[in-house]
C-alpha cells in the first residue's frame, strides 16, 4: 500500500495498518518497536476514526437544528410579512370606511342644512304673510274707527230738537 504524494486521498484504516508487513532487510528495525508503534498508530487511528464519526454525527445534528431554524425563520419572516400586509389593508379598508363615513355624513349634513333653509323661507313667508295680515287688519280697524268717528261727529253735529230749544 503505497501512497505517492497527489489529488487522490489517501484512505488507511486501523486493520490496514495493524496488517501491514513492512517486509524484512538486512540491518531493518526493530520489529518489536515497529510491532509496538504500529499498534499505538491503529489506536490513534481508531480514536480519531470514532472521533471523526462523532463529530460528522455532530455537524449533522448541527445542519438539521440550522435548517429548521432558517425554516423557522423564513416562516417567522413570512408571517411577519403577511402581518405588514394585513396591517396595510386594514389601515387601507379603514381609511375607505372613515372617507365613506364622512361622505354621508356630509351629504347628510348638506340635506339638513337645504331643509333648515327651506323651512327658514317658509316661516320667513308666512310671517310676511302674517304681517301683511296684521297691517291689512289694522287697516281695516282704522276704518271701521275712522268710520264711527266720523258718524259720531256727524252725530254731534246734528241738532237734536231738544237741544234747540234749550239754548
Amino acid at each position: 500500500m503505497e501512497h505517492i504524494g497527489g489529488e487522490d486521498a489517501f484512505h488507511l484504516t486501523a486493520v490496514d495498518v495493524r496488517r501491514y508487513d513492512f517486509g524484512s532487510a538486512f540491518r531493518g528495525y526493530d520489529r518489536m518497536r515497529v510491532d509496538l508503534f504500529r499498534d499505538q498508530v491503529a489506536d490513534e487511528l481508531e480514536r480519531l476514526t470514532r472521533q471523526n464519526l462523532d463529530l460528522e454525527t455532530k455537524a449533522r445534528s448541527f445542519h438539521e437544528q440550522l435548517k429548521h431554524y432558517r425554516e423557522r425563520d423564513k416562516a417567522i419572516n413570512e408571517a411577519l410579512v403577511s402581518a405588514q400586509q394585513l396591517r396595510e389593508d386594514v389601515k387601507e379598508q379603514a381609511q375607505r370606511e372613515a372617507d365613506l363615513i364622512m361622505r354621508e355624513a356630509q351629504a347628510a349634513a348638506e340635506r339638513l342644512t337645504e331643509e333648515a333653509r327651506g323651512q327658514i323661507s317658509a316661516l320667513l313667508r308666512e310671517i310676511e304673510a302674517l304681517d301683511r295680515s296684521r297691517r291689512a287688519y289694522l287697516a281695516q280697524i282704522r276704518h271701521l274707527a275712522e268710520r264711527h268717528i266720523a258718524e259720531v261727529d256727524a252725530a254731534m253735529q246734528q241738532r237734536t230738537p231738544g237741544a234747540e230749544r234749550q239754548g
